[in-house]
C-alpha cells in the first residue's frame, strides 16, 4: 500500500470528527474579568413644570452620597470694582466661559448646551458680551469651586427646593462637588438641594430665585395661608436665633459666675432647645449641625454635661455625614469629646451638675 493511500485512509477516518460543530474548550482561555458595576443612585428624567429633574432610583438614607463631580470647567471671576461689594460684568465672565468652552470636546459642548438658563428682560440688547447664551447658562448654573467658581453638568439638573433632601459641599482634596442625602428619600423621589438662604419667608425667598428664572413651588412654598404663615414666622425666628447665639460658641466653656449671668445661661439652654425643635420643624436639615452646636454649647455653659455631650454627638454626627475631613467635623469631634470628659468627671464625683 502506498503512502499516499496511508494518507487517504488516515484522514477518511478523521473526517466524522471534522465534521462535527466545534466545541468550547474544558477550561476557557484567560480573559480580562469584567465588573457588574452598580446604578447610579440616581436617574435624570423630566421633572414636572421644572424641564428634567433628578431622581431616586431606590430608597437612599440620610448620608448616602448621590453625586460625585469634577467641574467641567473652572473660571476665577475679575474683581472689576473697587467697592466693597464687587461687580462682575457679563461681558467678561462670557469671554473667560468661551474661552474654556472652546477647550471641550464636542460631546461636552452639547452637555453643555443643554442646560437651562435665564437671562432678564432687556439684557441680550445691551450689546457684545450679552448676546451669547454661554454667559447665562454658566451664571444659571454655576458653583463656587474653593477660589474658582465651575460648571457641573449632572449637578445642575438637581432642582431647588426650600425644604430640601439633599446638600453638597465642595472637596478640594477630591477636586469634586459633593451631593448627599440630608435626610431618607424615597424610591422615585425627586432630589432637591437649595440654591439660596432658607432663612426668609416665601416672598423674600421668590425674589432671590428671581436669577434662576423661575417661581418656586415646593412642599414649603405650596401651603395653606396658615401654614405658610407659621413656617414664615419660624424660619425668621431660626435667623434672629442664629445671629442671636452667634457670639456665643467658643470651644473654651466658662461657667457663669454672677447670678445674672447663671440667669441669662440657663434662659438661653432653654432657647437653644427651641431652636433645635424650629430647625427640625421646618426640615431645614442644611442647619442641624449648626443648630445641634449652639445647643451643647448653651448647655455646657450651664454644667449640664450629659445634654451637652448628646447634641455635640449629634452635631458630629451631622458634620461627619457633611464632610468628614472639614475643619467643621474636626471641631464638633473635640467638642464632643471634651464635653464628654467633663460628663465623665461628674459622674466619678456623683454631681447633678448644673447652675
Amino acid at each position: 500500500m502506498s503512502s499516499i493511500t496511508l494518507l487517504f485512509l488516515a484522514l477518511s477516518s478523521l473526517s466524522p470528527v471534522l465534521s462535527k460543530s466545534p466545541t468550547c474548550p474544558s477550561t476557557p482561555p484567560l480573559t480580562p474579568p469584567t465588573c457588574a458595576y452598580p446604578p447610579e443612585p440616581y436617574t435624570i428624567q423630566p421633572s414636572n413644570g421644572k424641564g428634567l429633574g433628578v431622581f431616586a432610583r431606590h430608597t437612599l438614607p440620610a448620608g448616602t452620597i448621590i453625586l460625585r463631580e469634577a467641574p467641567i470647567f473652572t473660571i476665577r471671576l475679575p474683581n472689576t470694582t473697587t467697592t466693597p461689594k464687587p461687580t462682575y460684568p457679563m461681558p467678561q465672565i462670557t469671554q473667560l466661559v468661551r474661552e474654556q468652552y472652546a477647550l471641550l470636546p464636542e460631546p461636552s459642548q452639547h452637555e453643555v448646551l443643554n442646560l437651562h438658563f435665564h437671562a432678564f428682560p432687556g439684557e441680550f440688547d445691551q450689546g457684545p458680551g450679552w448676546d451669547d447664551i454661554l454667559g447665562y447658562i454658566f451664571r444659571t448654573n454655576a458653583y463656587n469651586t474653593g477660589a474658582a467658581i465651575g460648571l457641573f453638568p449632572k449637578i445642575a439638573r438637581i432642582n431647588h427646593s426650600c425644604r430640601p433632601n439633599a446638600a453638597y459641599y465642595w472637596s478640594e482634596k477630591l477636586g469634586q462637588r459633593i451631593i448627599y442625602a440630608s435626610r431618607e428619600i424615597a424610591e422615585g423621589e425627586e432630589i432637591s438641594d437649595s440654591y439660596i438662604s432658607l432663612l426668609a419667608g416665601r416672598e423674600e425667598r421668590r425674589k432671590k430665585l428671581e436669577r434662576y428664572g423661575f417661581t418656586c413651588t415646593c412642599a414649603a412654598c405650596s401651603q395653606t395661608a396658615l401654614g405658610l404663615a407659621e413656617s414664615d414666622a419660624r424660619r425668621r425666628d431660626i435667623g434672629r436665633a442664629f445671629t442671636a447665639f452667634a457670639g456665643q460658641l467658643d470651644l473654651e466653656v466658662a461657667l457663669p459666675d454672677t447670678r445674672v449671668a447663671r440667669r441669662k445661661a440657663r434662659s438661653n439652654a432653654r432657647a437653644s432647645l427651641e431652636l433645635a425643635e424650629l430647625v427640625e420643624m421646618e426640615g431645614l436639615a442644611d442647619y442641624y449641625a449648626q443648630a445641634y452646636k449652639i445647643v451643647a454649647v448653651s448647655h455646657a455653659r450651664v454644667g449640664d454635661w450629659e445634654t451637652a455631650s448628646v447634641w455635640a454627638n449629634k452635631g458630629f454626627e451631622r458634620r461627619v455625614m457633611e464632610d468628614r475631613e472639614s475643619g467643621w467635623t474636626a471641631e464638633m469631634w473635640e467638642m464632643t469629646s471634651g464635653f464628654i470628659e467633663r460628663w465623665k468627671e461628674e459622674l466619678k464625683v456623683g454631681g447633678a451638675g448644673g447652675v
